[in-house]
Order: C-alpha cells, then sequence, then structure tokens
C-alpha cells in the first residue's frame, strides 16, 4: 500500500473533529474538476444542436427574422445620427465661385452647426467675453489701427521650423549666421557650394520653407502676376515697344523697378522685385541628446551622448517687435522669411529717424532764467 495523500489525511482529521450532524462542503465533498463536451451537451439537450443549424440556414424564416431585426435596429440608429447635408445658413463657402472652386453636393437637408458645437465652440461663454473684449478695443481706439495690426495686414511673412539634425548647435550656429539678411536664393546658393556637412540639410530645408511660403502665404509671386496681367493685352493689337510699333501678340518691354535698400547691417542692396523672399531672421536651439556606444579595448564601452538640433525660419509677414523673440527658447533654428518690400520699408523708417535727429550743438542756447531786479551781492 503506498504512502497515504497528505490532502487525505487532511479532511479525515477535519472530518473526525466535526460532528455528525453539522455539514462541510469542503470536507464532506472531494474536488471535482468540471468538464464539458459536445457529447455531454448533445446529451443534454439533443435538440439545441439541430435548432442552432436551422437558425443559421439562410433559408429558414428564423434566419430572416432575426436579419430583419438587426437591419431595423440599425436603421434606427442611423436616423438619430446627425446626417450631413448642404452648408449651413450664412457660411462663408457659399460665396465660392461654381467654376474655379469645389462643388458641394446639394440633398436638401440644413446642416446644423449645433451638432458641431462641442467642438467647434467648447466654451461659449468665454468666446463670447473675447469678443467683447475686442469690440471694445476697437472703439477705444475709433476704429483706428494700431502699428502691429497694420503690418501685420500689409506685409507677409513666414516662419519656419525645421525637424532635428543630428548635429551639435556649434556646428550649425555658423550656418545660421551666413544666411541671415540675404535673399533667399543667394542663401540656397550658399548652402548649395557649402562643404559643411549640415548645409545640405539646410538647404533642403530652404527649399520646403520656400515652397510653403508660396503655398499658404502667397509670396513671391509678383513677377507672375505681372505676367498674367500682361497676357491680356497680347490681344488688343499693336504695341509700342522701344519707340517703335510691335506686332500683334508681342509683349511690350517694362523696366524693371531698382531700389538701392540699406538692410539692418548697414549693407546697401539692389532690389528689383518687392514680392521676392529673404531671410530675416533665424535661430538655432538645442534639441535632445541620443546615446550611442564606442567600443574600447579589453571590453570596454563607452557611452556617447549624440546631439541634435532643429532649424526654424521666418519669412516676412509676423510683426519683428512681436512673438519672434518668444520662439528662441523653444525652437532649433527658425528662420523668418519676408518679401523685399519689409526691407524697402524698414530702410525708409530709418531714414526718417535719421532726418529727424537734432545735429548735435556742443554749447546749444538754453533761455535765462530766475531773473531777479536786483543784484544779489
Amino acid at each position: 500500500m503506498g504512502p497515504l495523500n497528505p490532502r487525505r489525511l487532511l479532511l479525515q482529521s477535519a472530518s473526525s473533529l466535526l460532528s455528525q450532524s453539522h455539514f462541510h462542503p469542503l470536507v464532506t465533498c472531494p474536488h471535482l474538476h468540471q468538464r464539458r463536451t459536445a457529447m455531454r451537451d448533445f446529451l443534454k439537450d439533443p435538440f439545441k444542436s439541430r435548432r442552432r443549424r436551422q437558425i443559421l440556414d439562410p433559408s429558414s424564416p428564423e434566419f430572416r427574422k432575426a436579419r430583419e431585426a438587426q437591419e431595423a435596429k440599425q436603421e434606427k440608429e442611423r436616423s438619430q445620427q446627425p446626417q450631413s447635408g448642404d452648408l449651413a445658413p450664412g457660411s462663408i463657402l457659399d460665396t465660392l465661385s461654381p467654376t474655379t472652386d469645389p462643388q458641394y453636393k446639394k440633398t436638401g437637408i440644413v446642416r446644423d452647426p449645433k451638432n458641431m458645437a462641442a467642438a467647434l465652440d467648447p466654451r461659449p461663454g468665454t468666446r463670447a467675453r473675447w469678443q467683447r473684449k475686442m469690440v471694445i478695443r476697437e472703439i477705444r481706439g475709433r476704429g483706428r489701427m494700431s502699428k502691429t495690426v497694420k503690418l501685420a495686414r500689409t506685409e507677409r511673412s513666414h516662419l519656419s521650423k525645421s525637424q532635428f539634425f543630428k548635429t551639435s548647435v556649434k556646428k550649425l550656429f555658423p550656418l545660421a549666421n551666413q544666411i541671415t539678411g540675404k535673399p533667399l536664393n543667394e542663401a540656397m546658393v550658399q548652402m548649395r557650394f557649402s562643404k559643411k556637412k549640415a548645409a545640405q540639410d539646410v538647404l533642403r530645408h530652404l527649399e520646403y520653407a520656400r515652397d510653403q511660403a508660396v503655398v499658404i502665404k502667397g509670396m513671391g509671386l509678383g513677377k507672375v502676376q505681372a505676367k498674367a496681367q500682361a497676357q491680356p493685352q497680347q490681344a488688343e493689337g499693336e504695341k509700342v515697344v522701344d519707340g517703335q510699333e510691335a506686332k500683334k501678340g508681342q509683349v511690350p518691354v517694362q523696366e524693371e523697378e531698382k531700389l538701392l535698400v540699406e538692410d539692418k547691417k548697414g549693407k546697401k542692396r539692389v532690389v528689383t522685385d518687392r514680392t521676392a523672399m529673404y531671410v530675416d531672421e533665424s535661430w538655432v536651439g538645442r534639441g535632445s541628446y541620443g546615446y550611442g556606444a564606442d567600443f574600447r579595448a579589453r571590453g570596454q564601452v563607452n557611452r556617447l551622448r549624440l546631439p541634435y538640433t532643429s532649424m526654424s525660419m521666418i519669412l516676412p509677414g509676423i510683426h519683428e517687435f512681436e512673438s519672434t523673440w518668444i520662439l528662441t527658447s523653444i525652437l532649433g533654428i527658425s528662420v523668418v522669411l519676408k518679401e523685399e518690400a519689409t526691407r524697402i520699408r524698414q530702410a525708409q523708417d530709418r531714414e526718417t529717424k535719421r532726418q529727424k535727429k537734432k545735429v548735435w550743438v556742443p554749447l546749444p542756447d538754453r533761455p535765462i532764467t530766475a531773473q531777479r531786479q536786483y543784484p544779489l551781492w
């Protein structure tokens, strides 16, 4: 006879301590594992599997009835959801041209702006107070725009921030100084022929910033618009070009405007296109560090800290007295692109201020004060 099970000995000793009338399920009932099999389910309810096959059969009436109930439920849920329809009354998209702008499907259902109020206007009280504050500010100024608002509406600028470059601030900072104040095309040429490795990344970012400024802000399109305005003149007939009668279809030659402009550093530059872009500002900031391994002799490994730096650019349009310096502590290298019209205006302001400045006199004439009738000695 083999050794007794310890659990069985524990149960026997526990049952001897209890009275005959006391019932305890853990003591009197052995430990049983519950097992379920397909045969047991069939013996328990032999018609269940037959009913299941009958319900899953698409031709059975039960299956069709269940499908109709599910479709009715889905249709009810669909009807309760907000339906997309026409534009809301008073929308600014109603004034779009039907030939050049996207077409909207007329469904006959008026779109309710209240359905998107939770996302578009989450705090109506705060929004109303802000609108009231802005109206009071306009009335207090009697409708006159401040210099900041006027420049923001008349001049264009674009701020562009690059991704993190795998280089250090010490290596990227001279490149940022090199492109500051230069026209965009000249800055791209400098980066193209530079022997610095990070210059290629800066060049790609300058191209990306230029495309963004053209598409989003409409900068640098002065010559394109002038050429488009000259196209209707081709069908008007003969024009006088350089003192001679031109043939039909020939575009008259226009003299380019050339202005000598002084930049912020005092350098003279010739401007032929007021909408041409230049790099007004650029700055560099430090990013997070990556880590690498430097394997040495005798199994030693040194941990390397790999720096990352980001670059941003601003193209003209944002007023230079506001919010550009706030980004300096956040961004890596930032570039501000502006149009030459901004540089012309800044040069004129500096010249006006220089002309208004009074001439310095070593002994200026001052009025005599504290005069008395009699001498004081």
